[in-house]
């Protein structure tokens, strides 16, 4: 369930208030929870591809092709969750892309300010075509 925009704004300002308090310690909470998570999951993704080449192997010298088949898929699906995981995962200096990664760079809020306006305008033609 997303923010009102309210409590988005009230968000914003805690960690605004955060910041001017504490940067030091708002930036280490910043990107370690996130930066664990796809570190660990992209460390069961690399194990489930090694499971995949298992698979696969166990289906070529058991000569049961649909075996290799799962094995096939099971890497080829292990292979995407570890590339994207590895790409969202953000680098032990950085800032993590969330709602509190626009204080550190501009660039970041220029992009966001361009996002909340695409949001405002897709909300209100749905807002216009749903009163019709």
């Amino acid at each position: 369930m997303p923010l009102s925009e309210h409590e988005q704004r009230m968000l914003e300002q805690m960690e605004r208030a955060l910041y001017a308090e504490d940067p030091k310690f708002a930036t280490a909470l910043e990107g370690s929870g996130l930066r664990t998570y796809t570190r660990r999951r992209v460390y069961q993704a690399v194990a489930g591809f090694l499971v995949g080449i298992a698979l696969l192997m166990a289906g070529m010298v058991a000569k049961q092709v649909w075996l290799s088949v799962v094995g096939f898929l099971v890497m080829l699906g292990c292979a995407v969750l570890a590339v994207t995981g590895w790409r969202k995962a953000p680098k032990p200096g950085e800032q993590a892309s969330g709602a509190a990664g626009h204080h550190a760079h501009p660039q970041g809020r220029q992009r966001r300010s361009v996002m909340d306006r695409i949001e405002q305008r897709w909300q209100k033609r749905r807002d216009e075509q749903g009163g019709h």
